[in-house]
């Protein structure tokens, strides 16, 4: 387009330089700059253009084009009109080079930018202590956008003597690092457990490259881990710090795992315990209410509650995982759950408070047939193999008991994934006593 209006302006000084309407060889000259222009701008368009199938975009963006079409300018422009030329451009060159030291500076360091393609449009990247996406790279500056959405526009000069880190090059995986504690007392194998245990329930975090936990120090008054994890997208790295410390909590309270209070800091509190006499008697109520152990006294189901196990799990966090080994089952306090199978994500149930699941992996050893993950913040009550054997001991009726409420759930599950009725033989559910008797070795 633009090199179109400079040919008609080539046309109209032509038309005036044969018409005698001005200075002759001045008109003339013009002309002559005009057309070269013209033809300089079509030339490069046409090497470089974007609607072209075969294009060389990325080496030749806006600003080297612009710099190209210049270049070539001058060049023939003092071929052309070399005696009217020189003087006048040393003379600017003098000029210009001073007027214009910080603009060129940062033309100049733009062009190499846009050739060397450090980072690209797109790209996270850090500039002294500022981070930012880049946004544009113009002649004077690049634009970058911060992770709280403001607007940082960086000088290319700058740009050019300042390091750079691209978080986006040569992979887009990036490892984020968190420092955490424990008090001395808990082992560093139990706090790395936790601690992975917090990264593997953080969506963020991708699970290869693995996360890796390290004992960094020994500190004060604590023992100092490093977490590292690795993210894909380096603009939620915020997002993915929070997933993970929030986890740590609730892994570490889960664990009977603290963090250190700052020894600095004297106060005086009232110690709360975690678990009370009113969780436990409200723990043995809720138990009054589940299939299993309706036949229990309240007594027996006070001292089952007190030997369990009281969890609490962070919305979204996975309570047991398909496929893991498992010796326990789970009754839900408060708050609800939810059941998918893998890898497929398909969501078969959710459990509401007062609901339980596991009792298979709980009575025979089994593997965990389904993902389980809390939709709330969950209180669960988790009961073990070891546990129930001491009740069936004591009361050996109860495993009959136990094991026809286990078959018929088993058999409303089938019957609803199958869509049809299904009879339960007699010898199915002497088959599945047999295997509990076996696992509880009784």
């Amino acid at each position: 387009m633009f090199s179109g209006w400079l040919l008609i302006g080539f046309v109209l000084l032509e038309v005036a330089a044969r018409q005698g309407l001005g200075e002759v060889e001045l008109l003339s000259a013009l002309a002559r700059l005009v057309l070269v222009l013209a033809l300089v701008i079509a030339a490069v368009a046409v090497a470089a253009n974007k609607w072209r199938d075969d294009r060389p975009s990325d080496r030749f963006p806006g600003i080297v084009q612009d710099v190209t079409v210049i270049a070539l300018f001058m060049a023939i422009g003092t071929v052309l009109l070399r005696e009217q030329l020189l003087t006048t451009t040393a003379v600017g060159a003098v000029v210009v080079g001073f007027a214009l030291q910080d603009t060129l500076g940062n033309l100049f360091a733009g062009l190499a930018i846009q050739i060397e393609k450090p980072f690209r449009v797109g790209h996270w990247i850090r500039v002294g202590e500022r981070d930012g996406q880049v946004q544009e790279v113009t002649w004077r500056a690049t634009k970058l956008r911060t992770k709280d959405s403001e607007f940082l526009i960086v000088p290319n000069s700058v740009m050019a003597k300042d390091p750079v880190l691209n978080y986006s090059e040569p992979t887009l995986a990036n490892v984020v690092s968190i420092e955490v504690g424990t008090g001395y007392e808990t082992p560093p194998n139990d706090a790395k457990r936790a601690l992975l245990e917090a990264v593997a329930n953080a969506p963020l975090a991708l699970r290869s490259p693995a996360p890796k936990v390290l004992l960094k120090g020994f500190g004060s008054s604590s023992l100092d881990y490093q977490v590292l994890f690795w993210i894909d997208d380096y603009g939620k790295e915020r997002e993915a710090r929070d997933e993970v410390r929030s986890n740590i909590w609730y892994a570490f309270r889960r664990s009977g795992i603290e963090i250190p209070w700052p020894i600095q800091i004297q106060y005086e509190r009232q110690e709360e315990p975690v678990r009370t006499e009113t969780h436990v008697t409200v723990a043995a109520d809720r138990l009054g209410a589940v299939d299993l152990f309706l036949t229990l006294t309240p007594e027996t189901r006070h001292r089952l509650a007190t030997a369990a196990r009281h969890h609490l799990f962070a919305a979204g966090e996975a309570m047991v995982r398909q496929d893991a080994e498992g010796d326990s089952m789970f009754v839900l306090m408060s708050g609800r759950a939810r059941v998918t199978i893998e890898p497929s994500g398909q969501e078969v149930a959710i459990i509401p408070a007062g609901g339980f699941f596991g009792e298979m992996s709980m009575l025979t050893g089994d593997r965990r047939t389904a993902t389980v993950r809390a939709i709330d913040d969950t209180r669960a009550l988790e009961i073990s193999a070891a546990e129930i054997r001491e009740l069936v001991v004591a009361n050996p009726a109860l495993l009959d008991h136990i094991s026809g409420v286990v078959t018929a759930r088993r058999t409303g599950l089938d019957e609803a994934r199958a869509s049809a009725a299904t009879v339960t033989s007699p010898e199915a559910k002497q088959t599945l006593l047999t295997r509990m008797r076996q696992y509880l070795h009784l």
